[in-house]
């Protein structure tokens, strides 16, 4: 059941009576993308700082009262948005899922618990940047979308976060948090009645009014374009292994088609050792450690990456032999049995991923935050409606060998 109160929140909700866990899941369109020029990083400091209390609410009782009754609460950031999560028994669903939704909506932001929550956060950042993966992927998007909120770091740098205040905080948190930017999902053994009464009883429009302050609005910034081979090479001390990092760009949430296409030729390149990347590269040639490839569905724009884990003095013959793969992709196509593992394999993927209320609430939110919550039904009728010549076309269109962008990280 799907419908939309009063306060412009989107309600969500699928019982499942045979079990006694309920999950709460919400999704709020307030993700880095929203963050303007002086505000890098906000998204995620303030999902931090959402669980900082309000006037009805300690620091830290959220946390303390949820684990008391067994359950389990998380929380993520994306670019097109910051999710919040409460497992807990049914019976507890009443008490806990109030206390979030004041979480949320009345957020206090306190000076003290913001500077104590900044080295938190910064700790993260530097802990990242430790991480060779997550520094080759940095530089890749920085490089794809200059310009776009696409191509920042989530978390911000440290000079972006040292440079926030309290005061923007709440500006930016009043102006996002609100019901109309909400969708709110329950799954579990609670019935629809029941669920529609508790969370419209429970996420009324704050009363911090939003003229308080003005929170000015990002730049729009169209999808960019990857002319030629754009390469750069990065050299990291301490590294043991290399990595090459290719990347293509693709259309947002609005070409849905093109979408579950790249996700078959994904699960074609690299997924299971017959795939034609793994067979090729790893177990016949025995050139790479390892190499993945991975699509990632984005609001505004999509990615499709290739990440290889390998000896340096391999880079340069395994990214030409990459691109070899791609040019007969582009001109034989794919083969009926390549198309048909594919799908199973896809299919199978999403039967395995909406076994728990957890990912049955989570891929409702998903879909209806950066599209339509209905979408997150139809994913196996979509993946299965493809044909070996969509596949070829979607390769020519997408994946050229001789357009895109790569990131190579060698030992400094």
């Amino acid at each position: 059941m799907i419908s939309k109160l009063d306060s412009r929140l989107t309600f969500i909700h699928q019982e499942i009576s045979t079990t006694p866990v309920v999950v709460a899941d919400i999704w709020v369109r307030a993700g880095s993308i929203e963050e303007p020029a002086f505000c890098f990083g906000m998204a995620h400091f303030l999902e931090h700082m959402i669980f900082k209390g309000t006037t009805n609410l300690a620091p830290g009782m959220f946390d303390h009262n949820i684990e008391n009754r067994g359950g389990v609460s998380n929380a993520a950031t994306s670019y097109d948005y910051a999710h919040y999560s409460l497992a807990a028994a049914a019976s507890y669903l009443e008490e806990t899922l109030p206390q979030l939704a004041d979480m949320l909506l009345n957020a206090a932001i306190p000076d003290d618990e913001f500077v104590r929550e900044r080295d938190v956060v910064l700790e993260e950042i530097r802990s990242c940047s430790d991480d060779p993966d997550w520094v080759g992927y940095q530089h890749l998007i920085s490089s794809i979308y200059p310009q776009h909120p696409y191509g920042r770091s989530i978390l911000g740098t440290e000079n972006d976060i040292l440079q926030h205040s309290p005061s923007a905080m709440r500006c930016f948190h009043r102006h996002y948090y609100q019901p109309k930017n909400m969708t709110v999902v329950i799954v579990g053994g609670i019935g629809q009645e029941s669920a529609l009464e508790l969370v419209e009883k429970t996420f009324k429009v704050p009363k911090l009014a939003l003229n308080d302050c003005i929170c000015p609005q990002r730049e729009k910034v169209v999808q960019p374009l990857i002319v030629g081979i754009r390469r750069q090479e990065i050299s990291l001390p301490r590294l043991e292994t290399a990595r090459l990092i290719m990347g293509w760009i693709a259309p947002g949430i609005e070409h849905l088609k093109v979408a579950y296409g790249l996700d078959l030729l994904s699960a074609l390149l690299s997924e299971g050792r017959t795939s034609r990347l793994v067979r090729s590269l790893r177990e016949e040639e025995q050139l790479v450690q390892g190499i993945c490839s991975n699509f990632s569905l984005q609001k505004e724009s999509s990615l499709f990456t290739i990440t290889v884990w390998l000896e340096p003095e391999h880079l340069e013959r395994v990214e030409s032999l990459i691109c070899l793969h791609l040019e007969d992709l582009l001109k034989n196509g794919v083969t009926k049995q390549e198309l048909t593992r594919c799908q199973r394999l896809l299919c199978n993927d999403y039967a395995f991923s909406t076994e728990t209320p957890n990912q049955i609430a989570g891929l409702y939110g998903y879909y209806n935050t950066v599209a339509q919550a209905d979408l997150a039904v139809t994913y196996p009728q979509n993946i299965l409606s493809f044909d070996i010549h969509d596949m070829q076309k979607l390769a020519q269109d997408f994946l050229s060998p001789n357009q895109y962008a790569v990131t190579v990280l060698k030992p400094g």
